[in-house]
């Protein structure tokens, strides 16, 4: 891979209750773990930031596949549900949902489009095989 750019983000304090900050400081953000986790809430967390940036990565590859074929993206829109659970060893696994709406095009072509978005997305590249990713059509 040639990289055309490279993200940099530190995360200091107690990891999950912590502080994450990127180099440029265009993100600064204090993260908790949520109460559903046992954690005190009142900030955002990983999960949140993954669903962010996966909806919009996303989102930019189903504009992409779908300018390409001519479809109305018009009022279109990804919303990510990443989820975090326990695995049988006793580790931690992500799923995610991907819903997508396009309400200028049918059903069955919006279908086909979220497909190759899926196949375009550096994201969907990235956990292919590793995790769950349900797509869904609003």
């Amino acid at each position: 891979m040639k990289p055309l750019y490279t993200a940099t983000a530190v995360a200091t304090g107690d990891g999950r209750n912590g502080h994450v900050q990127s180099l440029d400081q265009m993100l600064d953000h204090d993260v908790r773990m949520p109460p559903e986790m046992g954690g005190p809430g009142g900030g955002t967390n990983p999960e949140q930031l993954f669903a962010a940036g996966y909806a919009a990565c996303f989102h930019s590859a189903l504009r992409a596949v779908a300018g390409r074929a001519g479809a109305d993206v018009t009022d279109s829109e990804v919303a990510a549900d990443v989820s975090i659970g326990t695995r049988d060893d006793g580790g931690f696994q992500l799923a995610v949902r991907l819903e997508v709406a396009l309400p200028a095009v049918s059903e069955e072509r919006a279908r086909e489009l979220v497909e190759q978005a899926h196949q375009v997305c550096p994201y969907s590249h990235a956990t292919r095989g590793n995790i769950s990713v349900e797509l869904a059509i609003a």
